[in-house]
């Protein structure tokens, strides 16, 4: 089943342009992807064949992800490719190593770990109840101790039974037991979901705080000081269940698959 609807997903992809509202980056130099105020310092536009190892690595296990998720993150094809100019993420419904669901977690801890900038991610999200996809970042080098004394920062996060409505959020505190988190949620009023649409998710974090976007339109805004002001890395994931989402049930249909058009990082310019 899984395999089939990979086919499916690679023979449409490969049937149909890039995102509209995008530059094809193929044939696009970089110089060219500016936004004014600010200089392009790292991105991936997916145009090969395959994940770039050069800007991603993968997080291999079974370990629920502190959450109690129930998918195996694994490096497979079947999880993750890349195909016409889009990375594919996908969750599978199948027994492996004691799991029955897969998926993949990519990220760019040592090949992209950036104090402040400007982060673009343009996607088109899964859908159903227990799935989880997120655009987040961690810390590069946990100066100030472990999760969540150190912090995380989520660009974006959907829980699947609602495809309207995403999150943005900064976890911190002095311990586990004092874990604190400050955000906000945007949700959708055009007529198409996150599920059935490209849309792009911005972060800008600065010295004095961050601000999160949803194609374009600011919704939330945080003041920090420490820990937001060491290096982070970017995550890409599915999960399936949780603590937060719930797990699958039976309206909840595999393989699902979140897909990303591009991912930009740029710092604010002179």
């Amino acid at each position: 089943m899984g395999i089939i609807w990979l086919m499916a997903l690679v023979a449409a992809l490969n049937g149909c342009t890039k995102g509209t509202g995008t530059v094809d980056q193929g044939q696009t130099p970089a110089d060219t992807l500016g936004l004014p105020g600010w200089t392009l310092v790292w991105h991936d536009e997916f145009e090969g064949n395959a994940v770039d190892s050069l800007k991603w690595s993968y997080e291999v296990n079974g370990d629920g992800g502190g959450n109690n998720e129930l998918q195996y993150y694994t490096a497979r094809p079947q999880n993750s490719l890349v195909t016409n100019g889009v990375l594919v993420i996908q969750a599978q419904q199948e027994s492996y190593l004691g799991k029955s669901y897969t998926s993949a977690r990519m990220r760019t801890l040592g090949k992209g770990d950036w104090k402040y900038g400007r982060f673009d991610v343009r996607a088109m999200l899964p859908a159903g109840k227990g799935l989880w996809p997120a655009i987040w970042m961690l810390p590069t080098d946990w100066v100030y101790g472990g999760w969540p004394v150190s912090g995380e920062i989520d660009i974006m996060e959907l829980l699947g039974d609602n495809t309207r409505k995403v999150y943005g959020t900064i976890h911190y505190g002095s311990s586990v037991q004092n874990h604190q988190s400050t955000g906000s949620s945007y949700v959708l009023t055009a007529p198409a979901d996150f599920d059935t649409q490209f849309h792009l998710f911005t972060l800008e974090w600065d010295s004095t705080g961050m601000r999160w976007f949803v194609d374009g339109a600011k919704y939330f805004t945080a003041t920090h000081g420490a820990p937001f002001d060491q290096r982070f890395h970017l995550l890409l994931n599915v999960a399936v269940g949780g603590n937060w989402p719930g797990n699958p049930d039976a309206t909840t249909s595999f393989p699902q698959a979140m897909q990303v058009d591009y991912v930009r990082v740029y710092r604010k310019s002179n």
